[in-house]
């Protein structure tokens, strides 16, 4: 609004030193005209402040030739650029999300749909309904937390979305440009961009029922525009069981296998690996759990294949799981059993608070949501002493199986 005051007290003074050059005579009526136009906004309409401004500032060039006197030099600022969260939503609010919008407004859209459908099952699954507890980022931006605890099946649940618009600071631009190369910031100024996804993890009551995480997420630098500058996407799913159960194992992986092998064959055995290696808890020596997939920086292919491989992925989180926990929610179980679960979710959370690159850029990024970065940790862990599983032991084999990775199928 600064700027649009500034030209218009310009362009009054410009007016009045016509005006006393050629007395009595009238300016061009499309002058009057914009200029009345530009007087009658206000700060909220900015957009048609500036094409107002432009439209008096090209009637005084025209005044200036039909009077040929001198008048003092219009030195309007420079137009305002609105942020790209705001033009994001002008373009939903009119235009809606449709095949031809940009990237991150179909991501949006997606993993909303997404997460309202995995809630209404999981909802399903332990017979008590989700905490639904949306929030607004100041820097611009939001998500949907979703929360169960303490619920019948589920010890503690989270389905959450994020959107997150923001500026990166040079430091960060520079690291990035390691695997992106055509990320840059021209002027050498922080650079805008947009982040959304979706991440849940469940942790269920019985220690017979694996706990299960699955993200997945899309980010781009843009221009002042708005235009993608570079994008990518990533996430991928994995599955900590504290007992084992080959059949499990076997059916979340097959399941996982069969969306990714409708988009290149190559992707589950390239990404069960980058699983096996990321979920790593490098100072016990073992994996966090026995696998599934993981990628990230994903952006060899056209952008429209790639999110349809992300879609084909998320929809099959339902078929992976839900059966799984089905079998297991209601198995009998001992105090022993359930102290070695607790054991194992002492193990998660190291992993999550020491290693996960997602923890970590989320605490350190600034106005960030801790509540719901935390949401990945169980309601209870436990720390033991030089715990070591009696030989021989369904407790002992499921430590063997994390400390070398098993190709499933």
């Amino acid at each position: 609004m600064r700027s649009f005051r500034t030209c218009s007290a310009s362009l009054r003074n410009a007016t009045r030193s016509l005006q006393r050059a050629a007395p009595g005579r009238r300016l061009n009526s499309t002058w009057q005209s914009a200029t009345l136009g530009a007087s009658q906004w206000t700060a909220s309409s900015k957009v048609v402040a500036t094409t107002a401004t432009a439209a008096a500032t090209a009637a005084l060039g025209l005044g200036y030739w039909q009077y040929k006197h001198a008048s003092p030099r219009l030195q309007c600022e420079s137009k305002v650029q609105i942020p790209i969260n705001q033009q994001d939503q002008k373009t939903k609010y009119h235009n809606g999300v449709t095949s031809d919008s940009p990237m991150r407004l179909r991501m949006e859209q997606f993993i909303k749909e997404q997460q309202s459908e995995i809630v209404a099952a999981l909802s399903a699954v332990d017979g008590k309904p989700f905490k639904v507890d949306a929030w607004e980022r100041p820097q611009g931006g939001g998500g949907t937390s979703c929360i169960l605890q303490d619920g019948n099946v589920f010890e503690k649940a989270g389905v959450n979305i994020s959107i997150v618009y923001g500026k990166l600071p040079p430091a960060a631009v520079e690291k990035m440009r390691v695997d992106h190369k055509n990320i840059a910031s021209p002027t050498g100024e922080p650079l805008d961009f947009f982040a959304a996804g979706l991440s849940m993890v469940l942790h269920p009551h019985n220690p017979h029922a694996p706990t299960v995480h699955l993200n997945y997420r899309y980010f781009e630098t843009m221009n002042p525009d708005g235009s993608p500058q570079s994008w990518w996407f990533g996430g991928g799913t994995d599955l900590t069981p504290s007992y084992l159960f080959d059949e499990d194992a076997i059916h979340f992986h097959k399941t996982i296998k069969d969306a990714c092998d409708k988009h290149d064959k190559a992707y589950f055995p390239k990404f069960k690996k980058w699983c096996d290696d990321y979920f790593f808890v490098k100072h016990r020596g073992e994996a966090r759990g026995v696998g599934g997939i993981f990628f990230d920086d994903l952006d060899d292919k056209d952008p429209e294949q790639l999110f349809a491989f992300v879609q084909d992925c998320l929809k099959a989180f339902l078929p992976s799981y839900v059966p799984i926990v089905e079998r297991r929610k209601d198995m009998p179980f001992t105090q022993a059993e359930k102290e070695w679960q607790q054991l194992r979710r002492g193990r998660y959370v190291e992993f999550n608070l020491v290693h996960d690159r997602g923890t970590s850029f989320g605490l350190n990024t600034p106005g960030a949501r801790v509540e719901s970065i935390l949401m990945s940790l169980p309601l209870t862990a436990r720390w033991q002493y030089m715990h070591e599983p009696a030989p021989g032991s369904k407790e002992e084999r499921m430590v063997k199986v994390l400390k070398e990775p098993v190709e499933w199928v």
